[in-house]
């Protein structure tokens, strides 16, 4: 009998260059690999059928939803959907953020959700690649979402910014302890923003690998082991509903994070 070869479960996280560009050496690497790609592809998507459905086109084509760029007053299924999203954000967002201008972040907080949910999601289809489940991914765009939130918070505040780091009624002697452990809490945002989505999806994808693998080795043998891979492929169904879950519940826990940041940044201490 022919040996099966078994890749392993960590394969599917490989960053692969698709094309090589060194400008300066091996100094700095500007090559395009599979994980830039995808973000284009996803990028692309997300602009194109979500972001651009409001105005006149070919998008009107793909969404039959849409009439001379407006939503029309009985939805579709597919902008019932969207309107739930959307109003569920909208509830996110007044329930986290205190502030009158709130809703003046609406549009970055419903990005963020859409953007990080299509990345988890898309992910789940067979022969793709998961970009969030690269910690570099996820904290490249956890940070570009703390700067962006600490301009908001020094163009408001200006000064009175680094009362961030000062609890209000704290004592001189006190503050010695507490200004180091609050910055470095603060500076810490981003790297947590980044562990916890890296760390659920990729720990998801490898365990719905395992329990593939271990339904193809099954596969392979004769007699009551072959009847016995239907279990291990009942399990990677439910594993797969409970994933798709997971991809829904990171991209919410991660916008609430961000509105709880972002109401931080607008009310300080």
């Amino acid at each position: 009998m022919t040996n099966i070869i078994y890749n392993s479960p960590l394969e599917q996280f490989i960053i692969k260059p698709i094309a090589v560009f060194l400008p300066f050496g091996m100094s700095l690497d500007f090559s395009i690999t599979n994980t830039v790609i995808f973000l284009i592809v996803y990028g692309y998507i997300l602009v194109t059928y979500l972001f651009g459905m409001l105005t006149t086109g070919k998008e009107r084509d793909v969404l039959p939803s849409l009439k001379n760029g407006s939503l029309l007053l009985i939805p579709t299924r597919w902008q019932s959907v969207f309107e739930i999203v959307h109003k569920m954000i909208l509830s996110v967002l007044g329930t986290n953020v205190k502030h009158k201008n709130a809703q003046l972040y609406f549009p970055l907080v419903f990005f963020v959700f859409l953007f990080v949910f299509s990345l988890n999601a898309m992910g789940l289809v067979p022969y793709s690649f998961t970009v969030t489940s690269h910690l570099i991914v996820t904290l490249g765009f956890g940070v570009a979402i703390f700067f962006g939130i600490n301009i908001i918070t020094a163009r408001k505040h200006g000064i009175k910014f680094f009362s961030l780091f000062l609890p209000s009624g704290t004592s001189p002697v006190l503050a010695l302890l507490l200004v180091p452990i609050e910055l470095l809490s603060y500076l810490f945002k981003p790297v947590s923003l980044a562990i916890r989505l890296f760390a659920n999806m990729m720990a998801g994808h490898t365990l719905l690998k395992v329990i593939a693998g271990f339904a193809f080795v099954l596969m392979s043998k004769p007699g009551i082991l072959f009847l016995l891979h239907y279990v291990p492929l009942l399990l990677l169904v439910i594993l797969f509903v409970l994933e798709s879950a997971v991809a829904v519940i990171q991209a919410f826990v991660f916008t609430i994070l961000i509105c709880t940041y972002l109401n931080d940044a607008l009310n300080l201490h």
